[in-house]
């Protein structure tokens, strides 16, 4: 393989990858605790979009239940994003690991 082609290749990557990183900006994915009482929706790019808490959550006599169950929603949110965003960049990369990606 000359250099010119493997240009071209590093190229055509580069490219593929800020696309699948664009697309990544807009999935949103959605954590949530206590059986949905809580949700938090997250995109991709790791960006907290919606929180969203029902009625029945919140009880002002145990705020730290609500802080608990939002802290569970956010980080599922998060674990589902990031297992999102490897699963993507994996098929534009090949399954190679580049630095700095993720």
């Amino acid at each position: 393989m000359n250099q010119a082609n493997l240009m071209a290749q590093v190229k055509k990557m580069q490219a593929e990858m800020q696309k699948a990183q664009d697309e990544l900006a807009n999935t949103i994915v959605t954590g949530s605790a206590a059986g949905g009482s809580v949700t938090v929706d997250v995109s991709c790019d790791q960006r907290v979009k919606r929180v969203t808490i029902s009625r029945e959550a919140v009880d002002p006599d145990d705020v730290e239940t609500l802080e608990d169950l939002v802290t569970v929603a956010v980080n599922d949110a998060l674990g589902k994003a990031n297992e999102t965003s490897q699963k993507r960049m994996a098929s534009v990369t090949g399954g190679m690991k580049i630095p700095g990606l993720m």
